[in-house]
């Protein structure tokens, strides 16, 4: 089980990264639904997730570079990593994040050779 640490990352305004993933991507990763999970203060975002099914979500980071940080999470007893991509510009967030939701299809965060 791999726990993320929040220090690597920084707090973001979530309506650019939802307008960077597109409103229609959005609709088919997670019908709509999106989790925002703020800072202790309240001001701040810290992640954003968006529940798929089954159990699965996909989960968006931004990292200290400028550069998102997506992960695929299995959420029964306890939360279960199931694959990472680190530094995905902006222009390519719609994309990797769809992917990352794709999790009876697609292996997500593995190199193909």
């Amino acid at each position: 089980m791999t726990e993320v640490t929040y220090e690597k990352y920084r707090p973001f305004n979530e309506d650019k990264l939802l307008g960077q993933i597109g409103r229609m991507n959005i609709f088919a990763i997670s019908g709509g639904r999106v989790q925002v999970w703020r800072t202790n203060d309240g001001k701040a975002t810290r992640t954003i997730t968006l529940p798929v099914s089954n159990g699965y979500s996909v989960e968006i980071y931004l990292a200290w570079d400028d550069t998102w940080t997506v992960t695929r999470q299995f959420k029964r007893k306890g939360i279960i990593n199931k694959g990472t991509v680190e530094g995905v510009y902006p222009e390519n967030i719609g994309e990797v994040a769809y992917r990352a939701s794709c999790f009876r299809s697609y292996e997500f965060g593995k190199k193909v050779a």
